[in-house]
C-alpha cells in the first residue's frame, strides 16, 4: 500500500510537465486515452464538460496519473467533476476511483448496488483479480476502498446532472452481476463499459468479454435494451467512440450467441477450452481476422482468448446442470 501511495504521489509532481492524448468526440465530450500499461488505446475514461464535469469510467488504479494528466489538459478543475460513473467495479473500470476522488473534493461515485460493496471493501476483489488475470492484475494494479459516503447506488434509469451535462444510468447485467451502461443525452450515445464488448478501432471491429460467471441471457436482455433506446454512438471503455450504434450492437448479440452455440457443442462433446477457441477463431470471421493481433498483447490473451471463453464455457456447463 505504501509503495502504491508513494509511486502516486510521485505521478503527481510531474503532471505539470506530462500530457497524454485526449480528444474531443462530441458536443462537450471528451475521451482520455489512460495508456495502461504503457499501452495506447486500451483502456479510455471520457469527459463531459460544461459548467461542471462528469468523469466516466476511471480505469485501473495504476493509470490515475494519467487521467489526472488528461483531466488538467482539459482544464477540468478539480472541484468542478461532480460525479464519476463507473460501468462496473472490475478493476480494470473502477479500481481507481478512490485514488482519484482523494483530489476531487466535490465528486461522488456513481456504482450499480451490487457493485458498493466491493468499492467499500475492494480485499475480495483483488483476490479474485489476481485468480483470474494472473499477472495482468498487477498491470492494473491493487485498488484500495472507496468511502461509502461518497458512494451513489444507481436504480435503473437514474438521471444524474451536472450543469448542463447528464448522463442515466441503464442497468446492462451479463458481463458482470453489477454492470450500468449509461446514456449521454446531448450526443445520443452510449457508455456501454463492457455490455457490449471490446472495440479494436484499428479493424473497426468488436470482440467478446465475457469472464467467469458470464450468463447470456441477461447479455442479450441488455443489448436489446440498448438498441431499443436507438443511439447514435457507442463510446467504449475498451476502446474508443464508434458510429452506426444499432447495428454494432446487434452484430455483438450475434457474436456472443455464435459463441455460445460453439461452446455448447464443445462442451456436450469433451472438448478442452484450447480447442473450442481454435473453433471460435475458425468460426467467427471477426476472431479469424485478428487471432495473431491479439496473440500478441498479453492482456488480450488473457482477457479475451483465455477469459471470455472460459465465461462461456461455464454458462453453458451452468445451464445444462
Amino acid at each position: 500500500m505504501f509503495r502504491q501511495i508513494k509511486r502516486f504521489f510521485s505521478c503527481l509532481k510531474r503532471l505539470w510537465c506530462e500530457r497524454v492524448h485526449t480528444k474531443e468526440i462530441g458536443k462537450n465530450l471528451f475521451l482520455i486515452d489512460l495508456e495502461t500499461g504503457g499501452i495506447h488505446n486500451i483502456v479510455a475514461s471520457y469527459v463531459l464538460k460544461g459548467a461542471k464535469a462528469i468523469i466516466v469510467e476511471t480505469g485501473p488504479s495504476s493509470s490515475i496519473c494519467n487521467l489526472l494528466s488528461g483531466l488538467k489538459e482539459l482544464n477540468v478543475k478539480a472541484e468542478d467533476v461532480s460525479y464519476i460513473a463507473i460501468s462496473h467495479v472490475h478493476i480494470d473500470h473502477g479500481g481507481g476511483a478512490s485514488t482519484l476522488l482523494k483530489l476531487l473534493p466535490n465528486a461522488k461515485v456513481i456504482a450499480h448496488p451490487k457493485g458498493v460493496p466491493h468499492l467499500v471493501n475492494p480485499e475480495k476483489l483483488w483476490l479474485q483479480a489476481k485468480e483470474v488475470l494472473g499477472n495482468v492484475a498487477e498491470t492494473f494494479g491493487e485498488p484500495v476502498p472507496v468511502p461509502e459516503d461518497r458512494i451513489i447506488a444507481a436504480a435503473d434509469d437514474m438521471t444524474f446532472e451536472a450543469g448542463n451535462v447528464k448522463l442515466k444510468a441503464i442497468e446492462t447485467l451479463g458481463h458482470a452481476s453489477h454492470h450500468l451502461s449509461y446514456y449521454d443525452h446531448i450526443c445520443r450515445g452510449i457508455f456501454p463499459g463492457d455490455a457490449a464488448g471490446i472495440c479494436l478501432s484499428q479493424f473497426d471491429v468488436v470482440v467478446p468479454t465475457a469472464p467467469p460467471p458470464f450468463c447470456l441471457d441477461f447479455a442479450l436482455a441488455s443489448l436489446e435494451k440498448l438498441i431499443r433506446l436507438n443511439p447514435q454512438s457507442l463510446y467504449f471503455s475498451h476502446f474508443g467512440n464508434a458510429s452506426d450504434a444499432v447495428k454494432r450492437l446487434q452484430d455483438y448479440a450475434l457474436q456472443i450467441q455464435l459463441w455460445a452455440d460453439i461452446a455448447r457443442e464443445g462442451v456436450k462433446n469433451k472438448r478442452s477450452l484450447e480447442e473450442i477457441r481454435e473453433r471460435i477463431i475458425s468460426e467467427d470471421k471477426v476472431m479469424r481476422k485478428l487471432a495473431g493481433y491479439l496473440k500478441s498483447y498479453p492482456i488480450y490473451v488473457k482477457t479475451v482468448l483465455e477469459n471470455s471463453v472460459q465465461g462461456f464455457i461455464e454458462f453453458v456447463e451452468t445451464a445444462q446442470s
